[in-house]
């Protein structure tokens, strides 16, 4: 099995966060890959990975960045594929720092520890050329309606002197 999507995190630091895209691959069977690269503390390393992983097999690459923000951009700077940004531990800073790519260096940004709907968007973009995956995810968007209509039922049970329905 060849990974398809690489999620790339500044340090480990951010796996709390990018755990979240990892299960969400795994429960829709995406094959993935993890790795920690530092744009600042490994950068020829960053290169390297960013040039060679279309060559790979490397649909997508998911990457998370805080504080300096700069992974997702150099990344997006040194390859053709996708590269979608997730700013991590809460900082303006680091989502403003994704956003804000030059023009020819798009980064699609979710929201500051997004992580999962990085992963949705992936699984969106791998979709439209894989009709399984297709339906996998289809079904995984029929099972989050579900989970709503459950809950708006399940709130029919709650009680209070005022509440009316």
């Amino acid at each position: 099995m060849s990974p398809i999507v690489s999620i790339i995190m500044g340090s480990t630091s951010d796996l709390p966060v990018m755990e979240k895209a990892a299960q969400l691959l795994n429960d829709l069977h995406v094959p993935f890959e993890m790795n920690a690269l530092s744009a600042h503390r490994t950068p020829e390393a960053v290169e390297e990975f960013a040039k060679n992983a279309r060559q790979r097999g490397i649909k997508v690459i998911i990457a998370a960045a805080g504080m300096a923000a700069a992974l997702p951009g150099v990344i997006a700077a040194n390859t053709t594929l996708p590269v979608i940004g997730v700013p991590v531990k809460g900082s303006v800073d680091a989502l403003y720092s994704i956003i804000q790519m030059p023009p020819g260096i798009p980064v699609a940004t979710v929201a500051i520890n997004g992580a999962m709907n990085a992963a949705i968007l992936a699984v969106q973009m791998l979709a439209l050329g894989d009709s399984s995956l297709a339906e996998t995810f289809a079904t995984y968007k029929e099972g989050l309606k579900k989970k709503i209509v459950k809950a708006n039922e399940d709130l029919k049970d709650v009680k209070y002197e005022y509440k009316t329905n």
